[in-house]
């Protein structure tokens, strides 16, 4: 899932990931009760936009599921961290 939000100074990012995979979490199972095994993965990754890339970030967003056509989730992170010069241990990231 990808999220494009603005944060105001006194919430951390990881207090709004744990109120989305909480809410999105009893939503699923309430609405699906086929899907009660449904949970998130542990982990999540954040980067910061600049305004004048919203919308560039805005259509990768949209474009998501045509994109994950030809590209699997792990290889797109996997280029994100790469393009933001980030090290990474493949061991940590995926559950």
């Amino acid at each position: 899932m990808h999220l494009l939000v603005s944060l105001g100074r006194t919430t951390s990012i990881a207090e709004m990931v744990g109120v989305v995979k909480a809410n999105s979490t009893n939503w699923v199972h309430e609405e699906f009760p086929s899907l009660r095994d449904f949970c998130w993965q542990n982990g999540y990754g954040a980067f910061s936009v600049s305004a004048s890339n919203l919308e560039i970030v805005t259509q990768y967003i949209r474009n998501q599921a045509e994109h994950h056509r030809t590209m699997s989730f792990q290889d797109e992170f996997r280029g994100l961290l790469r393009r933001h010069s980030l090290k990474w241990d493949e061991r940590y990231v995926w559950d």
